[in-house]
């Protein structure tokens, strides 16, 4: 269990970090701002490159992607029903609340997660694949729609997001994974540099967003912000371990990999998404607050019950 108080301990250092420069004022929203947008048009879209180049993209079609995809589906399905129908929100903000429901940290700590808890970081690929290739372009799809007034046709959905960099990214690293093809050195050294800066940047603008935006939940709805941290730490990784377990028949270790990348808590590029947009950001940034500090002991509580 190491590994997962690891992985969680890290990446608060780091938010805390971001937090400070702003308490002591030597940032500001403005500086959060630049961060957020670094990471979302530049870092990000490098660091998918890289990664993917490097995933086993026929894992994509294992029964960890099924139960896996169930989850995420049923979770954020969830949300937007009540969003459109009780709270009345907008497409945008209904998006942003649906990833933040059921968006998981397969990323920055999905990785060591799986590499130092489940043994093999490749057991996060299928959810991490299925999200890149697959939930985010949709989503970021209706994100586009509603920043242009939902004035938007089914081709203009469908294919806008493929202008969008992190899925451009994407699907340049599952290309190169499924050819087999390497970079040449001199692309994939800065490519990698600049990937190691995604994660940091998120990290850090966040902080400073914690530090200097609204006080938890004052900037929202209450009821809408305990949907959306019950969804992501609760039902997602039950339906998950449903799927898998009854309907699909997984067992023993792989199921445990299931529940557990089910399990982890919402990306931080849910909030880099929320701010490029404009959408739900309150929202966004203390989901993902109370869902890494929930996560923990949910996490641990999967391992004795399934390890």
């Amino acid at each position: 269990m190491q590994g997962v108080l690891n992985g969680f301990t890290t990446i608060g250092l780091v938010i805390a970090v971001g937090a400070l420069l702003a308490h002591l004022r030597i940032v500001d929203l403005g500086a959060q701002q630049v961060l957020s947008r670094l990471a979302f048009f530049v870092a990000s879209p490098a660091l998918m490159v890289v990664t993917l180049s490097r995933a086993d993209v026929h894992q994509v079609l294992s029964a960890n992607l099924g139960a896996s995809a169930a989850g995420v589906v049923v979770a954020g399905g969830v949300y937007v029903v009540l969003a459109r129908t009780l709270w009345h929100r907008s497409l945008g903000d209904t998006t942003i609340g649906a990833l933040s429901s059921s968006y998981v940290n397969a990323g920055n700590l999905g990785i060591p997660v799986a590499s130092y808890v489940l043994g093999d970081a490749a057991f996060v690929a299928p959810t991490l694949l299925f999200q890149l290739l697959v939930f985010q372009p949709l989503a970021l799809g209706f994100l586009d729609a509603d920043a242009r007034g939902g004035r938007s046709s089914w081709w203009q959905l469908l294919s806008k997001p493929f202008t969008n960099p992190l899925t451009v990214g994407s699907l340049i690293g599952l290309g190169l994974s499924l050819t087999g093809w390497t970079l040449p050195t001199t692309v994939a050294a800065p490519l990698g540099l600049l990937g190691n800066m995604a994660v940091p940047s998120m990290l850090v603008a966040y902080g400073i967003a914690l530090r200097l935006g609204p006080g938890l939940g004052r900037a929202g709805s209450v009821p809408e912000l305990v949907t959306t941290s019950s969804l992501k730490l609760f039902v997602q990784p039950l339906v998950a371990w449903f799927v898998a377990s009854v309907v699909l028949g997984v067992d023993g270790h792989a199921l445990l990999a299931i529940v557990v990348t089910s399990a982890l808590p919402t990306a931080q590029n849910i909030f880099v998404h929320a701010t490029r947009y404009d959408r739900a950001t309150v929202l966004a940034r203390d989901t993902i607050l109370i869902t890494t500090i929930g996560a923990v002991p949910v996490i641990l509580l999967v391992a004795v019950l399934l390890g």
